[in-house]
């Protein structure tokens, strides 16, 4: 088979992720050589978007993102010549099998013992997981979590056992349609007035949750700010910020001017 090269400079220029960014130009390259579609890891918001965006803008190569949920945020990318272009079936409608992605039930007592979805996905990666293994995580109140996950990694996993902090969780597959994941709004462009431009303030007007949680996922590690790791729940919001929270969407800053009682009014967008 002849070589098929990209013009890898121009499509790396700019790139917040660059290394990650190469991968998937190599393996795109492979789909375009082979004729033959070719699925990656799980991807990052970011690196989908920036994959959508650079590898999507090429006349030769179609790219599809599948999640196995509806607004997933990690998905693995389909990468397939344009010509052999067939979008995959509907992860709701289709067959476990027509689908490189499966759930997985991790199922414990954490009634004593609260977990967050950090905890949950550090629990996997010491029971033998890659972090590219693992899709969208969500709890289940105190009974533990459901994921999304390549089906090599739950053939893996199937049947064991994983320590979440000081519980041990029971593993079991889960085929994507018996999955419960939490229901995620429609967009909606709404305004507030805050006393600061603080993440932890705008944030929980934003989603809609008490500040204090706002504060503790932001120092959890569970939000990002423009695509980077977020800790200072102080940190001020400008237009155009983007705020991701885990499970839970993306918030967009479209506007912000200051009141005549020295308040901030901002226009959101959440997605």
């Amino acid at each position: 088979m002849s070589a098929v090269t990209l013009p890898r400079g121009s499509l790396l220029q700019g790139s917040h992720a660059p290394e990650q960014l190469a991968e998937l130009i190599d393996q795109a390259e492979e789909a375009l050589r082979t004729w033959r579609p070719v699925w990656t890891s799980f991807v990052s918001p970011l690196l989908r978007e920036e994959a959508m965006a650079r590898l999507g803008s090429l006349s030769e190569l179609t790219l599809h993102a599948e999640g196995g949920l509806s607004g997933a945020e990690r998905c693995r990318l389909q990468l397939v010549r344009a010509e052999l272009d067939a979008p995959p079936p509907d992860p709701a409608q289709a067959a476990d099998t027509a689908l490189p992605l499966l759930g997985l039930t991790l199922s414990g007592n954490f009634l004593f013992d609260s977990a967050s979805a950090g905890d949950f996905r550090a629990g996997l990666l010491q029971a033998g997981a890659q972090e590219a293994e693992l899709g969208d995580l969500w709890l289940r109140g105190d009974r533990g979590a459901q994921l999304v996950v390549t089906p090599e990694l739950a053939g893996r996993l199937d049947g064991g056992t994983a320590l979440v902090r000081s519980v041990e969780v029971q593993l079991e597959t889960t085929p994507l349609d018996r999955l419960l994941p939490p229901a995620r709004p429609q967009p909606r462009r709404f305004s507030t007035v805050e006393a600061s431009l603080r993440l932890d303030a705008v944030g929980s007007a934003g989603f809609g949750i008490p500040r204090n949680r706002m504060a503790e996922q932001i120092r959890s590690g569970s939000v990002r700010v423009n695509w980077q790791d977020v800790r200072n729940p102080s940190r001020e919001l400008k237009t155009g910020d983007r705020v991701r929270l885990e499970n839970r969407g993306e918030l967009t800053v479209l506007e912000v001017q200051i009141t005549k009682r020295d308040r901030w009014r901002l226009a959101l967008l959440r997605s």
